[in-house]
């Protein structure tokens, strides 16, 4: 067949290098149907390539309109490895890199990637419907009000998020570990019950398509083919969040109503710490969990990191942020001032519950590791924790700020006390 593709531009000699060093990608969107349609623009753009890239998966399905000589750059990980080929052929040739991507390449595609890893390349983007889009379709269900949530490569906080701020219409993004039946498990066991579970499988596939409407109980023990995405719907308007959970309802340890931060306090002291602009709390001695608890459901964009030295803590923790619905709390049982820090994501909002005696050292601990913008509180109940805080805070450099004194009902006084930079 003769080539009627126009040359490409030729360089002079001085122009050579500006030219090569030119980096267009061509971004295709496209559905899983074996036999793909793209518009006439798109289909000249493929039969005059010479560079493509893509997923396995899109090159078994655009292999045959691919034209002949052409070379691939499979999308596998480390992406490190894929953007030094790409480097390499904007480095050796001037020709547009033509990349087949899934649905929509922007939403949370791979468009994103390369405006981050070669944020100086020139993208011409060709989109089609995103997964979510076409489930929504399938459906004939609106979508404007969908929270989009990825779970692909990524950790639970942003579902945990959507769920603890009672989003009603979730639509998920999976991979091959947040499976449709892992997510229907997570919602059980942190009491969200109240949502109908929609499945597509293989959408876009004639001969695979598959989209079931299930219970959460349902597709808990169910198991799904890959690709797949989902949504959940509310049945009936979901619960308010508590603002401010009464003692009572906790778990306690060893059933001392009692060794818990009262309801009142929490509320001032996470105030104190200034959740609503932090990104991650540490909560040192969490007993019951109620600081930390509270905290997250309060302020669900914030990661909660939380030490209690007791072994019993493991179990309150566990049984108290299932009974008010707050996952993905990291909760670490140990010394603290034995812990290992390193992995751990930097705070910049401590709270601390209890110190066994060795506040300055815990403060010097937490001082390595606290951001330049975060915060310490800690509430005394003594003369003597109040001034071994001030002391210590004052040899670490750091600022105190005006405490506050509080007395609720029968119990003793308490000092709130804050730290910063």
């Amino acid at each position: 067949m003769p080539n009627n593709c126009a040359p490409a531009e030729t360089c002079n000699a001085k122009s050579k290098t500006d030219c090569h060093m030119e980096q267009k990608f061509i971004v295709i969107g496209m559905d899983d149907r074996p036999q793909p349609y793209f518009p006439p623009e798109v289909q000249e753009l493929i039969r005059c390539g010479k560079v493509f890239s893509g997923g396995i998966r899109h090159r078994e399905i655009v292999s045959s309109l691919l034209p002949d000589g052409a070379r691939w750059i499979d999308i596998t990980v480390p992406l490190d490895d894929v953007f030094a080929r790409y480097e390499a052929h904007f480095a050796s040739e001037g020709s547009p890199l033509l990349v087949f991507a899934s649905g929509d390449p922007l939403f949370f595609g791979f468009a994103n990637t390369i405006r981050r890893k070669m944020p100086a390349a020139d993208i011409r983007l060709f989109p089609s419907f995103n997964s979510l889009q076409t489930l929504a379709h399938r459906l004939v269900m609106p979508y404007n009000d969908m929270r989009t949530v990825s779970l692909t490569g990524r950790p639970w906080q942003e579902l945990d998020r959507a769920l603890m701020e009672r989003a009603p219409h979730i639509g998920l993004l999976t991979d091959r570990e947040h499976t449709p039946d892992a997510i229907a498990r997570r919602l059980l066991d942190y009491g969200y019950d109240g949502y109908t579970v929609y499945v597509g499988e293989h959408l876009g596939n004639p001969a695979k398509e598959r989209i079931r409407q299930m219970s959460l109980e349902e597709a808990s023990h169910s198991r799904f083919e890959h690709p797949n995405n989902l949504m959940l719907v509310a049945r009936q308007p979901l619960p308010p969040r508590p603002f401010g959970i009464p003692d009572e309802a906790f778990e306690h340890l060893d059933g001392r109503a009692r060794m818990i931060t009262k309801a009142p306090i929490r509320l001032l002291t996470l105030q104190a710490l200034g959740l609503s602009g932090r990104r991650v709390m540490w909560d040192i001695g969490f007993c019951t969990g109620s600081v930390s608890i509270e905290a997250r459901l309060q302020f669900p964009h914030l990661q909660v990191v939380a030490f209690e030295v007791r072994p019993e803590g493991r179990h309150l923790m566990e049984v108290n942020s299932r009974r008010f619905g707050v996952p993905g709390i990291m909760a670490l049982i140990g010394d603290f001032l034995q812990a290992d820090l390193t992995d751990l994501p930097r705070p910049d909002a401590v709270f601390i519950g209890g110190h066994g005696g060795r506040l300055a050292d815990m403060l010097a601990r937490i001082r390595e590791v606290l951001l330049p913008e975060g915060c310490i509180v800690l509430n005394s109940v003594s003369a003597e924790s109040r001034e071994a805080f001030c002391t210590g805070i004052r040899d670490l450099g750091m600022k105190l700020c005006p405490p506050l004194h509080v007395t609720l009902n029968d119990y003793n006084p308490i000092d709130i006390l804050k730290a910063t930079f």
